[in-house]
């Protein structure tokens, strides 16, 4: 039990630790001459990911750790501060617009154009496969997919890409 406890306060504190992070850096984008576009399904994702964190956390103690699912989510957490280090002050979890400013274009974002989008993907898929928990997968995956299908709209249409 206590391996999934721990688990699951490393998650737990993390986001925790990242709120006021992207808090700090959403008032200086702000401060900097930045909107935000699209804030009205903000809360959904806020209340989602609240909900897979809480969902995990009360079935998760007390089942079976599965190594190797455990090693790929470690490994997207690696992801997770790439994504992280990358954007540096410009990292939030909002959409915040600052015109003038170009997009970043190192680091994952050469590569992909929502990294961060695939590492959390990854993350609401896989940590409750940790614990041999597939319907939780499944359902916030599903869940998760909708909620981008909106995020991922507005961001572009904020930015200017084409949809």
């Amino acid at each position: 039990m206590w391996p999934a406890i721990a688990i699951l306060a490393f998650v737990t504190l993390q986001r925790l630790v990242e709120l006021p992070i992207a808090r700090a850096n959403t008032a200086r984008l702000l401060a900097a001459g930045g909107h935000e576009a699209a804030p009205g399904h903000y809360p959904l994702i806020v209340v989602l990911h609240a909900a897979w964190l809480g969902a995990v956390g009360w079935a998760a103690p007390g089942k079976p750790i599965h190594v190797p699912f455990l090693a790929f989510f470690a490994l997207i957490e690696v992801g997770r501060i790439w994504v992280l280090r990358t954007l540096g002050p410009r990292w939030t979890t909002r959409i915040i617009i600052v015109q003038g400013e170009q997009l970043v274009a190192r680091g994952p974002y050469k590569y992909v154009d929502h990294p961060n989008y695939l590492v959390v993907v990854a993350e609401i898929a896989v940590l409750p496969l940790v614990f041999g928990l597939w319907q939780i997968a499944l359902l916030f995956s599903l869940l998760n997919a909708a909620a981008l299908a909106v995020r991922i709209r507005a961001e572009n249409r904020a930015l200017g890409r084409s949809l």
